[in-house]
């Protein structure tokens, strides 16, 4: 039953995230706030919504392990399986923005910034401002550089654009989309808390597991969709920012809900394949490496890492 009520759960938290997303569109639109705008900060945090609720859920019913390990293995999943999938599934791959020069850093920073953030054994409030000021940089650079965003990347703002707009049932869509987004990140966590309990599986696992590739769906649906339509500009910056997201503002809103202790020792493996994921990511858009064979390396890395989590359960 509890498996149940996680999948409905799961698809409930990522239907209300779509229709929340879709809806500060509209109102964005409605007040002339320029395209490349709404799209660099929705691109940037749209699909790392579902991660945050999940988190910031778990933070507050005092499950820190759960809102740590959804980050930590939504950032491996993002690279060793959304990532994987788009090298392997794309026909040709080669993006027109310089990955390396402009973006991959911004993966990379703040994964480094969370290991020094671990090693007194708690991401305090302090540490969250500091991650949510980080994301900020971020936006900051986002916004100065949208104008060189794909068009591609703002194709589906211009649909949204001709839709009818009316302020009672957008009102109502958002108040809709946000109370879904909040039962259903709560019923994810307690079903997986109970999960966990059942089988014995630790709660770190099921995190890190089960509600990382649950939220890591729509980045996944995103980027394979982008790609099959040769937007591999948009699919591998949605990746990257996605990640970014994840390990700063999602990660700071669960430690600003909840000071977080964590025992990095513990779960060492896992935080450093985090950390050699996001390396293999920078060296792979620096040498230009969108191939077929890199996808197979990425896959490897999940593999090992599958391997790990299935002999610690």
């Amino acid at each position: 039953m509890s498996f149940l009520i996680f999948v409905i759960a799961m698809g409930v938290l990522i239907w209300g995230a779509e229709m929340l997303i879709h809806q500060s569109e509209k109102i964005a639109l409605r007040f002339d706030i320029p395209e490349f705008i709404i799209g660099a900060t929705l691109i940037a945090l749209g699909t790392s919504l579902p991660e945050m609720a999940a988190s910031v859920a778990a933070s507050a019913s005092n499950k820190p392990e759960i809102a740590i390990s959804n980050v930590i293995g939504s950032n491996i999943l993002n690279i060793t399986l959304v990532l994987a999938s788009v090298f392997l599934v794309a026909r040709n791959i080669k993006p027109d923005r310089d990955f390396f020069a402009k973006d991959s850093t911004w993966a990379l920073m703040p994964v480094f910034v969370f290991i020094l953030m671990i090693m007194d054994g708690i991401i305090s409030r302090f540490d969250a401002m500091l991650l949510m000021l980080m994301m900020g940089a971020y936006l900051l650079f986002l916004l100065q550089d949208a104008k060189s965003l794909p068009e591609e990347d703002l194709e589906e703002l211009d649909e949204v654009a001709k839709e009818p707009f009316t302020w009672p049932i957008t009102i109502v869509l958002l108040i809709i989309g946000f109370v879904l987004v909040i039962a259903g990140a709560h019923f994810t966590v307690e079903s997986a808390s109970d999960i966990a309990k059942s089988f014995g599986i630790s709660e770190w696992i099921i995190g890190i597991v089960m509600i990382s590739l649950g939220t890591s769906l729509p980045e996944l649906v995103v980027s394979i969709s982008a790609s099959v339509k040769g937007k591999v500009d948009m699919a591998i910056g949605n990746i990257i920012g996605s990640n970014m997201a994840n390990t700063s503002v999602v990660l700071g809103a669960a430690a600003l809900t909840n000071p977080m202790p964590i025992d990095s020792m513990k779960y060492v493996f896992d935080i450093m394949t985090m950390v050699v994921a996001t390396l293999i990511l920078v060296f792979l858009t620096a040498n230009k490496l969108y191939t077929k064979s890199a996808g197979i390396a990425l896959v490897i890395i999940l593999g090992l890492f599958l391997e790990h989590t299935l002999q610690s359960m």
